[in-house]
């Protein structure tokens, strides 16, 4: 391992306050990185780190190292990149926050086919339905769906819409009856989504009339799949993406009720930190993931 390797390994180590923790970042073993530390201090004649049983800390001497290779680590690997982005290659690593629904159902294929075009670049995907920080948390991408932003913090572009349904099993319609306007729905249990014990509120138009509805019944989570599947279970109307409940409405599992009524309009966004200018990594994944939705995968 060259000394430039040596020193990336010695700062993860600090970083992640453990050996078989900074192997994990690095793809590498626990012994690798004990070997690299072992001869980077070897080379500088001093000791870096303070080795428990419970954890790995600085040595003083280490922690003026690393305030002085720090800087100089993330230059040359910059460095790097903009060499690579100039030739129109990719590389590194993508840290992609997306919800659970469409990471399950949308972003396999995608990833897949990103992966064969570009093999260098690494997509480390989380999949939360929470509305993550993606700052605070060192994201490069968010992908979301969701009404207009309110972070102003944050960059975002517009991929698509995605449109929703109110759905019902068959056999709840046959012993509930169905609505056949948003009034009738105050008298049917409705599945929430969202954590709120209050209800979401569904705001339903037809032409110039409106109607707010809070759903309010037995259940309410923040996940639609598991939404849908109470739906499938005869346990209330639902308000979900459509890509969620495809092959239940196709198969007549679920119905679509109210379909003259349409509800407030949510997108497809992708979410940035404030950069300056787009990684190419970044923006080559954003550009690959827009034309397979809107082309190959139409929500």
């Amino acid at each position: 391992m060259g000394e430039i390797e040596s020193i990336r390994t010695f700062l993860a180590v600090a970083e992640q306050r453990s050996f078989t923790a900074a192997a994990r970042q690095l793809a590498t073993t626990p012994a690798s990185v004990t070997r690299a530390i072992a001869a980077l201090e070897e080379q500088l004649g001093v000791q870096l780190l303070l080795r428990t049983t419970r954890q790995v800390s600085l040595t003083s001497a280490g922690a003026v190292y690393a305030a002085r290779v720090a800087p100089l680590a993330e230059a040359l690997a910059q460095a790097a990149e903009e060499t690579r982005e100039q030739h129109g290659l990719t590389s590194g690593l993508i840290r992609i926050s997306a919800p659970v629904s469409l990471g399950l159902k949308v972003l396999p294929a995608i990833l897949s086919q990103f992966a064969a075009i570009h093999p260098q670049t690494h997509v480390s995907l989380n999949l939360s339905d929470s509305f993550v920080d993606i700052v605070e948390e060192d994201y490069d991408l968010a992908i979301r769906i969701s009404g207009p932003p309110s972070d102003k913090s944050t960059v975002w572009r517009k991929i698509c819409k995605v449109p929703r349904v109110l759905v019902a099993s068959a056999a709840f319609l046959r012993a509930k009856g169905t609505p056949r306007t948003p009034d009738d729905l105050a008298a049917l249990p409705c599945l929430s989504y969202g954590q709120q014990a209050q209800g979401e509120l569904w705001e339903l138009s037809k032409g110039a009339s409106r109607r707010v509805h809070r759903a309010k019944g037995g259940f309410s989570a923040n996940n639609g799949d598991l939404l849908a599947s109470l739906a499938v279970n005869g346990e209330g109307i639902a308000l979900l993406p459509r890509f969620i409940v495809e092959e239940e409405l196709a198969s007549g599992v679920l119905v679509q009720i109210l379909d003259d009524w349409n509800p407030v309009e949510i997108w497809l966004t992708l979410y940035y930190p404030p950069y300056e200018r787009l990684p190419l990594r970044v923006a080559t994944f954003s550009d690959f993931f827009e034309v397979h939705v809107k082309e190959t995968r139409p929500l």
